[in-house]
């Protein structure tokens, strides 16, 4: 019963905001706009932090925005406002139009094509609420950070132990006639300790999210593993300047994919602003990387049925055999590149590359002898030219096996030559994230050391 009650909510909260997006839509075209769209999003959370067994802080949060967009032939004006009244949203819509009468016309202005609009909204199981109170969320932060310091007596202090749970209902529409809407929620937990010796201070976390709380690790699961990742980096070193090979460990292996996508999103390609500018059709990865989009998986984080511009997202290649396929563009930008949206704007929807049989342990034994990274520090990436520098943390390898754990380097390289020097990609695949994937093993990389 309570399941069912929550979906009906659900489903009024959608139904209102669709009513509105059409209230928007008819006073814009009242006003002479001849093109428009809105975006409504409501959200609501708790977050509780837990440390040294007291708590910390107890956060509530209710956010609600609306934005409009209209177009005057191909001159545009936005407005927002967090006020859902009537005459509030009306007078959103008079200021949108106000500011689109005097900006400058851009040939590249106006919606997404009608043609590319969502012809139907899938259920994507995104939203699991979690009727969490806080004395819930404070019992199982207890429970986690207490687990982490009582793994080991070398756990000295601890950063707290955090559980959050939000939900949100998100609503865009325009004047093509498409409106939509869904729901989702994203649950989470984390612990962060400090172990010391005689060698000094280390720190480090473990964490689980999901859209459906059942599917959390466990609250002392994630404090023993946050506390053995602690201890184990007890004792690091300092490495000679050198080059060698690298593992990037699962949990930030990601960040490259991340580089990679930023290299080939539409803004920064108009822009002249990326080393990968015009390599569509070129191979820039070694034969075997698979990189592609799958926005309709079940429960990932990353789904979505629309982006935001109402375009429906679809499964596709951007990166077959080594070789560029797509890039990743909103309707905008695409204009500018002479293309067709990819369905991507506001960013990608789950990022999935193809694994190799090996795990973690497996990639391990077959480098023998390089640095494994857990942590990654530091901006230091830049997209015009590829040019890569980053402080690390995390362990030495020789014989296949771990033998110290390292800190305070950099590692340093470009792009370019880190993708097409990928030697394999382990299937020890992270889900906790937007990008799904294991570890990646890069053939060479100059560490800066001592």
């Amino acid at each position: 019963m309570a399941e069912t009650a929550v979906a009906r909510k659900a489903t009024l909260n959608q139904a209102m905001l669709e009513a509105m997006i059409g209230d928007i839509v008819a006073e814009a075209r009242r006003l002479g706009a001849s093109a428009s769209e809105a975006a409504i999003s409501i959200e609501s959370g708790l977050c509780v932090t837990v440390r040294m067994g007291a708590v910390e802080t107890i956060e509530h949060n209710r956010d609600k925005g609306l934005g409009v967009t209209v177009y005057f032939g191909q001159r545009k004006g936005t407005a927002s406002t967090s006020d859902f009244t009537p005459d509030a949203i009306k007078e959103a819509v008079r200021a949108a139009c106000s500011i689109a009468r005097y900006t400058a016309e851009d040939d590249c202005a106006g919606l997404a094509k009608a043609e590319l609009m969502a012809a139907s909204i899938p259920d994507l199981d995104l939203y699991h609420p979690w009727r969490l109170d806080a004395e819930a969320a404070i019992s199982l932060a207890e429970e986690c950070e207490a687990q982490a310091r009582a793994t080991d007596q070398r756990i000295s202090n601890s950063e707290g132990a955090t559980v959050a749970s939000h939900e949100g209902h998100r609503a865009y529409g325009n004047s093509h006639g498409f409106i939509g809407a869904y729901a989702t929620t994203r649950h989470s937990m984390s612990c962060a300790v400090i172990a010391r010796d005689d060698g000094g201070m280390q720190r480090d976390y473990w964490y689980s999210v999901a859209r459906d709380r059942h599917e959390l690790e466990t609250p002392a699961g994630i404090g023993r593993r946050a506390a053995q990742r602690t201890v184990k980096r007890l004792g690091a070193r300092r490495l000679a300047t050198q080059q060698s090979p690298v593992i990037f460990a699962a949990e930030i292996a990601g960040s490259l994919l991340s580089n990679f996508i930023r290299a080939i999103s539409g803004g920064n390609l108009y822009r002249h602003a990326s080393f990968l500018e015009g390599q569509l059709g070129k191979q820039v990865f070694p034969d075997f990387v698979h990189i592609y989009e799958q926005p309709h998986l079940k429960k990932a984080l990353g789904s979505a049925p629309f982006d935001n511009e109402g375009v429906a997202t679809y499964a596709h290649d951007l990166v077959r055999n080594g070789v560029i396929e797509s890039y990743v563009m909103d309707s905008y930008a695409a204009r500018k590149l002479g293309m067709g949206s990819t369905g991507n704007s506001g960013g990608i929807h789950n990022l999935l590359i193809d694994t190799g049989k090996l795990d973690l342990a497996g990639l391990l034994k077959q480098m023998d002898k390089g640095l494994l990274i857990t942590e990654l520090m530091g901006m230091g990436v830049n997209i015009v030219t590829g040019d890569y520098s980053r402080g690390a943390a995390g362990y030495w390898v020789e014989h296949g096996e771990i033998v110290y754990p390292v800190e305070e380097i950099t590692i340093a390289g470009n792009l370019r030559d880190m993708f097409m020097h990928i030697r394999e990609i382990g299937n020890d695949v992270d889900l906790r994230g937007n990008i799904r994937t294991g570890s990646i093993w890069v053939d060479a990389i100059t560490i800066a050391g001592t």
